[in-house]
């Protein structure tokens, strides 16, 4: 896609960092105090309680915006970028993100006011 068509209609551009993070409970697990010769009998659950939250700040003057998504996926990820293009209404971004699959793959479809920039560190 061309993005030199965008500029010069008066739409500000940005300059946004994306990541996400999972958040939750995770049973804990570790040593148990018993007497000398006893075997513990515990369960272990291992259930997760937990949620990703996706955001995007902008360095320069703090804007962020987050969205709480059940999973990583492209299908979440594509609802995020969405979500952010709306939120930006009439403004282009280019927005930073990692080497994640949910972030490079040919499946998602960038609304035309977000332009990726794949970040280049580990």
């Amino acid at each position: 896609m061309s993005y030199q068509r965008l500029f010069g209609k008066g739409q500000r551009l940005r300059y946004l960092c994306q990541d996400e993070t999972r958040l939750g409970l995770k049973t804990e697990t570790g040593k148990v105090i018993m007497a000398f010769g006893v075997k513990p009998h515990a369960p272990v659950l291992w259930k997760r309680d937990n949620f990703w939250l996706y955001g995007v700040v902008e360095p320069l003057s703090g804007w962020h915006f987050c969205q709480e998504y059940d999973r990583l996926n492209t299908q979440r990820f594509q609802e995020f970028i969405d979500a952010l293009s709306h939120q930006l209404g009439d403004d282009i971004a280019l927005i930073q993100v990692d080497q994640a699959g949910a972030h490079v793959t040919s499946a998602l479809h960038w609304p035309d006011n977000l332009i990726p920039g794949k970040s280049t560190s580990p």
